[in-house]
């Protein structure tokens, strides 16, 4: 097999979805296996939708996951004189005609007719090419268009049920079937990895595909005959429900996993199992592993189950294989963003950046990362240190102290041992373990009120570390001052 040329085409419509993240990784991954060439073209043709910003968006996203490509980002809308030229060579050689029918009359004639769609009123009435009229395919009337795909074998779609679709519109703009497959062979693409949903446009690029293959050969003269790509039509993406991914309710927006903290070697894991499993019963695998393992005959057909728990149990194994200092500088743009670089939308932590020391934090971050599963939730973790006063939790206050009425004494009793032990992690849980005693409750019962009157929460790094870290005189005032608000302070 000769060298691979693939294609990831997205369109600049909205966020980058995971569904087309997969995709391109599929692509990557093929190319890589092969030591082919991985292409980004932009389909930006379609001017009322596209954005600039999601241009952009893709191409990031893109780099994130360790995706960059071999060639391009190619802009559609860029190739469009050679597109013209290929809708004149199918109009020169009968393979399109005109049509001035609107919707509306379109489904006044067809209403009830047990064959949807369009009913081929202009087909033969010879009405040329011009303003307000669309340009249709001659959609053979007998016979089987077969698209042999690696994933899902030979799909026949007779030409009875197919309609004869539109290429151009009425506007003289082609429509993305037309237009990919103009590129595609100018591209020279050998294979099409994509998603399921595009597979019933698929027989309409190959009937086009072949027609531009005769006009090349006759007095249309439009470039050369080419081979017709190898296709492979990736499962659909689906949520617990079974029902295919919706923008709307479903988290679907890779930048928003990068927002909040997976990483891009956990996402790309993930991704490569929507579909395809390694060898074994490992799920944990690295790319390079991936790129050796990965075949795209191995690819399923069935709906793969986008679980973000899943994803995010993954990235937390991740995250705890790293090094301590790799995970510190991963939470940089969450804890102290450096000017100009990237941070996550909405902005990075929520103190101060004077407030904030890396002295302190690198002692509190082997203890934060065996605890999070993603770097977004480390801010929290830490930010009893880093701000003036916690933030305070009004469910685990509720818990810890109004509901508990031996918070008060329990608050009371640490105050005072707090104020003369030794100040270190394994001095303050013996002081912490003799207040549990005179309590006649379990350590875990007593630590409670003290962690959510330091703290703010039920839930954090290991109490004594985090009182280490904190120290002394703060420790002390915000017990004061918890208890203050309970009214039993001074």
């Amino acid at each position: 097999m000769r060298a691979p040329r693939v294609r990831f085409a997205p369109s600049p419509t909205g966020f980058f979805h995971v569904g087309s993240a997969r995709a391109a990784l599929f692509n990557w991954l093929f190319a890589r296996q092969y030591d082919g060439v991985f292409v980004l073209r932009i389909e930006d043709t379609d001017a009322e939708r596209n954005r600039e910003e999601w241009v952009g968006g893709i191409i990031s996203a893109l780099e994130w996951l360790g995706m960059r490509a071999d060639e391009g980002p190619y802009r559609q809308s860029e190739r469009s004189e050679r597109h013209q030229v290929a809708i004149d060579a199918l109009w020169e050689a009968r393979f399109l005609y005109a049509c001035g029918c609107s919707r509306d009359e379109i489904e006044a004639r067809t209403k009830g007719n047990a064959t949807p769609g369009y009913d081929g009123h202009c087909r033969d009435l010879g009405l040329d090419r011009g303003e307000g009229r669309a340009l249709r395919f001659r959609t053979p009337d007998d016979g089987v268009t077969v698209v042999s795909d690696v994933i899902r074998g030979e799909v026949n779609f007779p030409h009875s049920a197919m309609e004869d679709f539109v290429c151009v519109k009425s506007t003289g703009q082609p429509l993305f079937v037309l237009a990919n497959v103009v590129d595609d062979r100018d591209m020279d693409i050998t294979h099409v990895i994509r998603g399921e949903d595009l597979l019933p446009t698929t027989p309409k690029g190959v009937l086009l595909w072949r027609a531009l293959d005769s006009a090349a050969e006759g007095e249309a003269g439009w470039g050369e005959t080419t081979m017709l790509p190898v296709f492979a039509h990736l499962p659909l993406l689906v949520n617990e429900q079974g029902k295919k991914l919706s923008k709307r309710k479903d988290p679907v927006a890779v930048e928003a996993y990068r927002d909040q903290g997976y990483l891009p070697e956990a996402f790309d894991n993930y991704l490569a199992l929507l579909g395809w499993s390694p060898p074994g019963d490992v799920e944990k695998v690295g790319l390079e592993t991936i790129v050796a393992d990965f075949r795209l005959e191995d690819v399923h057909h069935s709906p793969a189950f986008f679980d973000v728990k899943k994803l995010t149990h993954l990235n937390g194994e991740y995250i705890r294989e790293l090094a301590v200092d790799d995970f510190i500088a991963a939470c940089r743009p969450w804890v102290d963003p450096v000017p100009g670089a990237w941070a996550p939308t909405g902005g990075g932590a929520p103190w101060p950046s004077e407030r904030f020391d890396p002295a302190t934090f690198a002692r509190l971050a082997p203890l934060v990362q065996e605890r999070v599963a993603t770097l977004g939730e480390v801010p929290a973790m830490i930010d009893f240190v880093f701000l003036a006063e916690p933030v305070i939790d009004e469910t685990s206050w509720e818990k810890a102290v109004t509901r508990d009425e031996g918070a008060v004494a329990i608050l009371t009793d640490a105050l005072a041992a707090y104020e003369t032990c030794e100040w270190s992690p394994e001095s303050l849980h013996e002081a912490t373990l003799a207040v549990a005693e005179r309590h006649g409750r379990k350590l875990g019962k007593a630590q409670a009120p003290i962690r959510v009157a330091v703290t703010g929460r039920t839930v954090g790094p290991p109490l004594f570390e985090s009182l280490d870290v904190l120290g002394r005189v703060e420790v002390i005032r915000r017990l004061r001052a918890t208890l203050g608000r309970i009214g039993q302070g001074d």
